[in-house]
């Protein structure tokens, strides 16, 4: 059974697994697309943080982010190609996933479990909020395993580290 503080655990993990991700590269580098079809880090990492704005809705926690913010990053949004208007900078993203992770870590604290076992209805038809939180925790971690692939263009065609 997973427990509010292994979730607590398991977004602390990958808020640092993120920061590694991008040690020694620039917000540029972040914005590097992948010869591939997919997104550039700042996207997925950006992406990141909307998860985490979700999760704490369903925490009853105030949001993480702006809508406009979340729609930029949100799911089937324009991919990211250079630096413009409405693109959050990398240290920002960081200070954004380590709110959320601080965020997270006290709504799960708070939250009730009868709040968690309320039904609502998703995508996959109806589930519990507690199933969202630890939904937008799998699909944060699915991006996070991106960032590995788009730490090595960046090493390779941007940072000189």
């Amino acid at each position: 059974m997973i427990t509010r503080e292994d979730l607590v655990r398991a977004y602390r993990f990958n808020t640092a697994r993120a920061k590694a991700a991008v040690e020694g590269l620039s917000h540029e580098d972040a914005l590097l697309q992948p010869p591939v079809p997919g997104n550039c880090m700042n996207w997925v990492l950006g992406h990141m943080v909307s998860s985490r704005h979700s999760a704490l809705g369903y925490l009853g926690q105030p949001p993480l982010m702006t809508e406009a913010q979340a729609k930029r990053y949100g799911y089937g949004s324009e991919p990211i190609c250079e630096d413009g208007e409405g693109i959050l900078r990398l240290e920002e993203i960081l200070a954004l996933l380590e709110r959320g992770e601080e965020a997270l870590a006290s709504g799960l604290e708070k939250v009730s479990d009868e709040a968690l076992a309320e039904e609502v209805k998703s995508f996959m038809g109806p589930v519990t909020k507690g199933f969202m939180v630890f939904f937008m925790y799998w699909h944060e971690s699915y991006h996070l395993g991106q960032t590995e692939i788009l730490r090595e263009l960046a090493l390779t065609q941007g940072a000189k580290g």
